[in-house]
Parts: C-alpha cells; sequence; structure tokens
C-alpha cells in the first residue's frame, strides 16, 4: 500500500506547479513512511487531515531562508529568545499533524537538559513560524498554514512575499494580520530589545545576491 502511495506523491509533484493535495486521509505514520523515502522533497506536510506536497523552492526562495535565518539566529543568540531552525523537520504541533515552516523559532523552555539528545517530537510550541510563499503556494501559507500555526498557539506567524516585498504578521490574540514594506520589528516577550529588520534594504539584497557580481 506504501508504494502506491508514495506513486501518487511523485506524480503529483511531476504534473503540479502548486503544492498538491491528496484526496486520501492520511495518517502521520503514512506520512513519516514517505517523508524517509523522499527527503529532502518534496516536502510533505499533513494539516487537517491532507497531505500537502510541496516541490523543491526556487533559488530566490533560499537565498531568502538563508539571509531570513541568519539574521534571526543572530537576535535570539543575543537576546536568548531561542533556538533558530528551518526545514526539512517534523513538527507536531498539534496532534495529528505535521507541519515544516521554512523558519522557526524553538523557545529554550521545550529543549532537553545539556545531556539528553534533541529530537522533534519534543517541539510542541514555538515562539515564530515563517513561511516564504511562491505564486503557487499562496493560498496554503496564507490560508492553510496561518490557520494551522494559530491553532497551534504559536506566538506570530510570518508570510513573507518576495516578490512583492512585503510582510504580513499573523499573531494568536489577532484577527487580522500586520502588513508591512518598510521596517519589521519583531519584540518577542523576555526579550531585552527589539528586532528591526530594514526591508528596503533586506528584499533588493535576496533578489541580486543570485546574479554575477560585476
Amino acid at each position: 500500500m506504501l508504494s502506491c502511495a508514495l506513486s501518487t506523491v511523485r506524480g503529483a509533484e511531476h504534473i503540479m506547479a502548486m503544492p498538491a493535495r491528496s484526496a486520501r486521509r492520511w495518517s502521520t505514520s503514512d506520512v513519516r513512511a514517505l517523508m524517509d523515502e523522499t527527503r529532502p522533497w518534496p516536502r510533505l506536510e499533513l494539516i487537517g487531515g491532507e497531505l500537502l506536497v510541496t516541490p523543491a523552492p526556487g533559488g530566490v526562495h533560499q537565498v531568502a531562508v538563508v539571509e531570513l535565518t541568519r539574521i534571526l539566529a543572530d537576535y535570539c543568540d543575543r537576546e536568548r529568545v531561542g533556538v533558530v531552525l528551518d526545514s526539512p523537520a517534523d513538527l507536531e504541533l498539534i496532534p495529528g499533524t505535521i507541519a515544516q515552516p521554512d523558519i522557526f523559532v524553538v523557545p529554550y523552555s521545550v529543549l532537553p537538559a545539556r545531556d539528553d539528545p534533541f529530537g522533534w517530537p519534543l517541539v510542541t510550541s514555538l515562539r515564530l513560524a515563517v513561511e516564504i510563499i511562491s505564486p503557487s503556494s499562496t493560498r496554503i501559507d496564507r490560508v492553510d498554514k496561518r490557520d494551522h500555526y494559530l491553532a497551534a498557539d504559536v506566538e506570530e506567524y510570518w508570510v513573507m512575499d518576495v516578490e512583492a516585498r512585503l510582510v504580513e504578521r499573523w499573531f494568536r490574540d489577532r484577527d487580522r494580520p500586520a502588513a508591512t514594506r518598510d521596517r519589521l520589528t519583531w519584540h518577542p516577550n523576555g526579550a531585552p530589545n527589539p528586532l528591526v529588520i530594514d526591508l528596503e534594504r533586506f528584499f533588493p539584497s535576496v533578489a541580486t545576491r543570485l546574479r554575477r557580481p560585476s
């Protein structure tokens, strides 16, 4: 049965230009079995009982992930906010689901003691989740994943649109996002100082990183 399911997922990856949905109801064990065979791509997630299959991203997307991860990691280390990681991952923030945000911040409170091993089952909450969208993933990131992360009590969820040069910030205690194009200020609870990202510099830097230097 697993081989048939795997063929379906791979077929969806090849014929779909957007994250594909499967009509079958999947379990976390089903999805993890597929993940073991297909890592790192396509990215597999299980949200609302649906399998989401996302093909490998483009270069600009990956540059944005690397640059934003670096900025967040420097800040979170300095301000003792948490640990910054990126996917592939296996987060079961809500039982029966699997999420793989592009970038996420794990609170220190859920990390193991110094001599104990780390494992994904330990991560039951996030301080921040970030998705870098593409035209094909707009609905998935702005609706399905937004609802999932807010229901999972993630403190804040960012949807970054590199093409539109826009960041939407969703909060667990608000119905509407805060959208910004110029300056993003993040001040998580307990942090002595805020993080300020100059988006008017960040987005052009991402857009030109893959071009040959003059």
